[in-house]
């Protein structure tokens, strides 16, 4: 036996910027634990600012993998659509900073540089995805899920 259920467009929206707002939202927390953690810090802590910043990027990698299992088979194509690019955009940038980290702060301008980088390679293109998705026009979806009696 088969059950109609709707999905409504307003649920739809929110599915497809989720991932994109969560990732921003992290990455601006873990920004502002490190300005907090180099202002409060002193020699002797001087990796008291990485020590604050992690956390929430390390939770919200863990996270993120539930968060993009769980849209990835939505019935909206252009809702998977935008957490399959979601996904790409923060894993690449997570992904390629881990390895050239350590190396980029050895620049002139330290970790803060890295964060900037960071910052500027994910916010504001996750921002543009939310802005899209907030300009598509979505609809309410009708699917069959079936009953076990």
């Amino acid at each position: 036996m088969t059950e109609k259920h709707l999905i409504t467009a307003a649920s739809c929206k929110r599915s497809a910027r989720l991932f994109n707002l969560l990732a921003i939202a992290t990455t601006l927390l873990a920004a502002s634990m490190f300005g907090l953690g180099n202002l409060i810090a002193d020699k002797k802590l001087a990796f008291l600012p990485m020590a604050m910043s992690l956390p929430p990027i390390m939770i919200w990698l863990a996270a993120s993998i539930f968060v993009y299992a769980s849209i990835a088979h939505h019935p909206d194509l252009t809702v998977r659509h935008y957490n399959k690019w979601a996904g790409y955009r923060y894993y690449a940038v997570v992904g390629t900073l881990t390895v050239f980290s350590n190396d980029l702060a050895h620049l002139p301008t330290g970790w803060l540089g890295v964060w900037a980088l960071f910052i500027l390679a994910l916010v504001p293109w996750s921002a543009y995805d939310i802005w899209k998705a907030g300009k598509e026009n979505w609809r309410d979806i009708e699917v069959e899920k079936e009953t076990h009696r």
